[in-house]
C-alpha cells in the first residue's frame, strides 16, 4: 500500500489535485476574509484560542512529513537528511515555539476559526506528503554535489535571510502586548516599529513567502512551489487587510510604510 503513494504516478495526481485546490483558494481569497486573529468571526462556528488554533493548524506539517520522509529509499542520505533538518527546525518554531509564545490577553474569547484549522490540516498534510516523497524518494538529483550546486547555495541563503526576519519580526509583534497586560486581561493595539516594520505593514508574512521561495529553489520541486502558492494567496490578500487595518485605527500610522513590498506594494 505505502509503495503506491510512493509512486511518481501517485504523486503526479496528488500534486494536480494540489494546484487545483490553489486555484480554488486564489479565488476565495478575493472575497473571504480568513476568520482567525482580529479578523475572526462567530459565523464560523466554534473557535478555538489563538495557541491551540495555531499549534492544531501547523501540526500536520510536522506529522506528514517525517512519516512520508521515512518510507523513502535515500532517507538516509546526505542531502535529503539536510533537508529534513530544515524542515524540522521550520516547524518546530512555526507549529510550537511560535504558539507557545504568544501573548494573548487572558480571557481573550476564541478567534481561531475551526474552519481555519481543517483547511489547514488539508493543505499541511499535502505540502508535507509532496515535499517528504520528493525529497527523499522521488528526486534523483540529491547526490552530495548538490550541496554546491548553484541552486542550493542561491535557495538556501534566501531561506535562511527569510527565516531570520521572520523570527526578529515575530518578536517585535510579540513584544508589543507586555506580560503585565496579559495577565491583566487588557487588549491592547499598538504601531509596530523596527526592522522590517520600517518599510511594511506585514514583514511577518513578507518573510514566510521568502523563506518558502528560497526553499523550492534549494529543493527545485514543484511541491514546495505549491505550499508557496498557498501561502501567498492566503497572505497576501490578509497583509492588505491588516494594511487597511492599521490606517483606520491609528491617525498617526506611518504614510509612507508599504504593505507587503518594501517600496512597492
Amino acid at each position: 500500500m505505502m509503495a503506491q503513494f510512493l509512486s511518481p504516478e501517485f504523486y503526479s495526481t496528488v500534486l494536480t489535485v494540489a494546484f487545483v485546490y490553489l486555484a480554488v483558494i486564489i479565488i476565495a481569497s478575493s472575497f473571504v476574509k480568513a476568520p482567525y486573529g482580529r479578523f475572526s468571526s462567530d459565523s464560523f462556528g466554534f473557535s478555538f484560542s489563538p495557541k491551540h488554533g495555531w499549534f492544531l493548524m501547523e501540526l500536520p506539517a510536522t506529522l506528514s512529513f517525517i512519516f512520508f520522509y521515512f518510507q523513502g529509499q535515500n532517507r538516509f542520505e546526505a542531502v535529503p537528511l539536510f533537508f529534513l533538518s530544515v524542515w524540522c527546525i521550520h516547524y518546530a518554531n512555526r507549529g510550537f515555539i511560535f504558539p507557545l509564545l504568544m501573548r494573548v490577553a487572558k480571557g481573550q474569547k476564541g478567534s481561531f476559526s475551526i474552519m481555519i484549522v481543517l483547511a489547514g490540516w488539508f493543505v499541511t498534510t499535502l505540502h508535507g506528503y509532496l515535499n517528504a516523497v520528493f525529497i527523499s524518494h522521488l528526486s534523483e538529483q540529491f547526490t552530495r554535489a548538490w550541496f554546491s550546486d548553484p541552486r542550493f547555495i542561491i535557495g538556501m541563503s534566501i531561506y535562511v535571510f527569510g527565516y531570520i526576519m521572520n523570527l526578529h519580526s515575530d518578536s517585535i509583534i510579540r513584544n508589543l502586548r507586555s506580560k503585565k497586560e496579559v495577565e491583566s486581561g487588557e487588549k491592547i493595539y499598538r504601531i509596530p516599529r523596527g526592522g522590517l516594520f520600517q518599510y511594511v505593514s506585514s514583514p511577518s508574512y513578507l518573510t514566510e513567502l521568502i523563506s518558502f521561495l528560497g526553499f523550492a529553489i534549494a529543493t527545485w520541486s514543484v511541491g514546495a512551489l505549491f505550499v508557496l502558492g498557498v501561502s501567498a494567496a492566503n497572505l497576501i490578500p490578509r497583509a492588505f487587510q491588516a494594511h487597511r487595518w492599521y490606517r483606520e485605527k491609528f491617525h498617526d500610522y506611518p504614510a509612507n510604510r508599504k504593505v507587503i513590498l518594501p517600496y512597492i506594494l
